[in-house]
């Protein structure tokens, strides 16, 4: 698929999917995977938004589609402020340098509990960043909680 422009409509087109074994360099950064790379860039000129996420992970939007979630959550009513300021409060923009990285912030980095080694994992319109411990132990509860009736219901 081709990108041109840094417009939502196209950014939207994008589905991510897949994961992504990496590890974080002594400064925290990622090399952002050649998958994901090449359309952020050519969508979005490689930039991004950060923010956490409070099951322990963070969540990475390109530009145009985080703006999207962020208007979502200024409309929130006021009885959702702390939901609004963990999601906002948290929210960094970074962009894909160069030689192809992405910096977590240390604040983030901290708050996911992101260790030297990390999965990447495209979930639809946006992009996680797990600590690779975390998310199998994540992954080990929800598989052992079985399937939903919507899940069953799936031609998969």
């Amino acid at each position: 698929m081709s990108f041109s422009g840094c417009g939502w409509k196209k950014v939207s087109e994008w589905v991510f999917r897949g994961t992504s074994a990496l590890a974080l360099d002594a400064k925290g950064r990622i090399n952002v995977p050649v998958r994901h790379r090449d359309p952020l860039v050519a969508a979005c000129a490689g930039q991004l938004t950060l923010t956490r996420h409070p099951e322990g992970y963070l969540l990475l939007y390109p530009r145009p589609t985080w703006e999207a979630v962020e208007s979502e959550l200024m409309a929130l009513k006021a009885a959702s402020d702390g939901w609004r300021r963990i999601f906002l409060g948290s929210a960094v923009d970074v962009e894909i340098d160069g030689a192809s990285r992405l910096l977590v912030p240390p604040e983030l980095r901290e708050a996911a509990g992101l260790n030297k080694d990390v999965l990447l994992i495209g979930t639809g319109r946006r992009l996680e960043l797990w600590d690779k411990q975390r998310h199998d132990a994540v992954e080990a509860r929800v598989i052992a909680a079985g399937m939903t009736d919507e899940v069953l219901g799936l031609s998969l």
